[in-house]
Parts: C-alpha cells; structure tokens; sequence
C-alpha cells in the first residue's frame, strides 16, 4: 500500500509529512498509536519523527480496530513548529529528529495524542493504558 505524502507550510517553509498507523499493547488495553514523520528541505533532509498514543477513552470493545484517531494538519503544524524551537534543523542531510516521550513528553502534547516511545521500543516508555487513563482523568476534571 502507498503512503500518502502531505504537504504542510510553516511559516514561509514547505514540509512534507506522513503518518502511518500502528498500535501498541498497554496493560489493559491496546491502543492506536501513529507514527508521523516530516520532512523539510527533500527526501535526503533530516526527517523529524514523533510516535503518537491516541488518547480515546474508555476504549471501546476492539479498541485497536475501532479507535478512529488520526493527526490532522494543525496538530502537524504544532510539531514542527515545536520541534523547531527546540532545534530541529530541516535543512541538514540524513539522519534523525525523533520528538521522545522521555525527552519531551512533560513539555509537549497534542488535544488527541500524547508522545509515546512504547512503538520504537516495546520496553520503552510509561504504560499506554496507564498514561491514557490518567489523561482521560485529568480532562473530566477540568
């Protein structure tokens, strides 16, 4: 199947993004988790990536299936704005920006979607059920 390539203008920027969709096993429940990468200056440039956890709770029966998440342009545009700011540099050759959720969680996350590094490494990361939940909890709160 061919992934389709987005573009996005930031600022006076063109940038070329994908998202492909994946899920992640939790302790209670698999969850939608979307793999978006970006790319600034071509294909050659270096690619800014991000593994996204869908936030949608409670989770309905076959949530990995039924879970409808997806990032849209505006929640693109909100990651490589801040990536950016924190020193991505679209127009260096190869490699990698990866936006963690070690490293960034705690600063950065989107109305649907939360940083997680469970996708990248199974081991990696806080609980995706855990995680959701408490946010779901956070939100019924406010």
């Amino acid at each position: 199947m061919r992934i389709r390539l987005r573009h996005l203008r930031v600022a006076a920027q063109t940038f070329v993004w994908r998202a492909e969709i994946n899920h992640v096993q939790g302790s209670g429940d698999c969850h939608r988790c979307i793999r978006v990468r970006a790319w600034g200056a071509g294909k050659t440039s270096q690619a800014l990536q991000a593994d996204l956890l869908s936030v949608a709770w409670p989770a309905p029966w076959g949530a990995c299936a039924t879970d409808g998440a997806y990032p849209t342009s505006a929640d693109m545009r909100a990651i490589i704005s801040y990536a950016l700011k924190i020193g991505w540099q679209p127009e260096v050759q190869g490699g990698w920006f990866l936006l963690s959720e070690r490293e960034h969680a705690a600063q950065f996350s989107l109305p649907g979607f939360l940083l997680t590094d469970r996708f990248r490494t199974p081991e990696g990361g806080a609980d995706p059920t855990a995680r959701v939940i408490r946010t779901y909890e956070a939100r019924q709160r406010a």
